[in-house]
């Protein structure tokens, strides 16, 4: 049991998040407001999805490197919770920019980016799929995998901080988290942990499934 405690730390910290996220006393902002509370909900998504997308990439390169269809397993079922947790990021932002910005999409910078480097991982699915060869779809599936993530860096992380842009962290004028209330704080650095950790644990539930899928086909 001792093993999994890992998983009980981040049921209970997105627990945390949400409970107190949602009662807690706020701190009156400009234009957010109430919303604030979706920073503890919006931007854990896109850390969640970052980490899945960094360890998918380690696999990627494992496969490369050693050839076992395993690696192939865990860095396909990261990307696929990854995108999960992006969806989850995309609806929620979109949510909160119709409260804050008059609209679910304003073709801001941050927005459009985010847009496509998700498109480029939707394309890497639909790669998988088209392929039967096992070890071909592994190999070029891994090769792409490299090459999305080295897109989605620049797309996200830094192409939008170059421009101005209604999100927080961009521009030159609008920081981003490292001026956030010390009330906030307490809620969203553990729940960002907790929500990575959550999104590990469903990985691995995504993962050993599909291992005993191959294994049933011995395949591995």
């Amino acid at each position: 049991m001792l093993k999994h405690w890992w998983k009980a730390l981040g049921a209970l910290l997105v627990l945390y998040g949400i409970i107190y996220g949602l009662a807690m006393n706020v701190p009156k902002l400009d234009i957010l407001n109430e919303t604030i509370r979706n920073v503890f909900f919006h931007v854990p998504m896109w850390f969640t999805m970052t980490v899945l997308f960094v360890i998918s990439v380690y696999y990627a390169i494992m496969y490369l490197a050693k050839n076992d269809l395993k690696y192939d397993i865990w860095s396909s079922q990261l990307i696929k919770t990854g995108l999960y947790f992006g969806c989850l990021g995309m609806l929620t932002g979109m949510l909160w920019a119709r409260s804050t910005w008059g609209a679910f999409w304003s073709n801001d910078p941050k927005q459009v980016m985010t847009l496509l480097s998700m498109l480029i991982y939707f394309a890497y699915v639909v790669l998988r799929t088209s392929i039967t060869d096992l070890e071909k779809r592994a190999r070029i599936s891994a090769v792409f995998n490299v090459f999305a993530f080295a897109l989605m860096i620049p797309l996200i992380w830094i192409l939008p901080r170059l421009t101005e842009s209604l999100h927080p962290g961009t521009g030159g004028d609008n920081p981003a988290f490292g001026k956030m209330a010390p009330e906030l704080s307490i809620v969203f650095r553990p729940v960002a942990i907790g929500w990575i950790l959550m999104g590990l644990w469903i990985a691995t539930l995504f993962i050993r499934t599909e291992i005993i899928k191959y294994k049933k086909q011995e395949l591995l």
